[in-house]
């Protein structure tokens, strides 16, 4: 090859890579802390129901309000507001992604995922207790 065809290959590359750079949808992850210094920026918040808390959502009054507590990582705990209808199985995930951003004292969530528990595993789990009292059992 040709010195200029490298030279044109590698400039059509860098062209590339700039424009999915600036295309991409950065997500920042942050803690509530974090969060609450960058209220210009939407950020991801990864933590956990806080189960001793109440959750506030009454469809008959307003089904577009869901409200929450919740804990980031590091323990930081946070009241999360949520316009929209509260996800099925809430209660039972084992971890929360919230997307959103610091509101005076809430976080308003724009996004709720939700990791919940594989129903595979318990099965599994209980399999082995099963087989575990068989065996001693005998």
């Amino acid at each position: 090859m040709k010195k200029v065809h490298i030279i044109v290959l590698l400039l059509l590359a860098v062209t590339v890579g700039v424009i999915l750079a600036m295309t991409g949808d950065y997500t920042t992850y942050a803690n509530f802390v974090q969060a609450r210094e960058k209220t210009d920026k939407s950020v991801n918040v990864v933590g956990y129901l806080a189960k001793n808390k109440p959750l506030n959502y009454d469809p008959q009054k307003d089904p577009n309000y869901f409200s929450f507590t919740m804990l980031d990582k590091e323990g930081n705990e946070q009241k999360v507001v949520y316009k929209g209808s509260k996800p099925q199985d809430f209660e039972r995930s084992e971890q929360l992604v919230v997307k959103g951003r610091v509101n005076g004292d809430v976080f308003a969530a724009s996004e709720i995922s939700m990791k919940c528990p594989s129903k595979y595993v318990n099965d599994e789990i209980t399999l082995k207790e099963t087989t575990v009292s068989i065996k001693s059992g005998s």
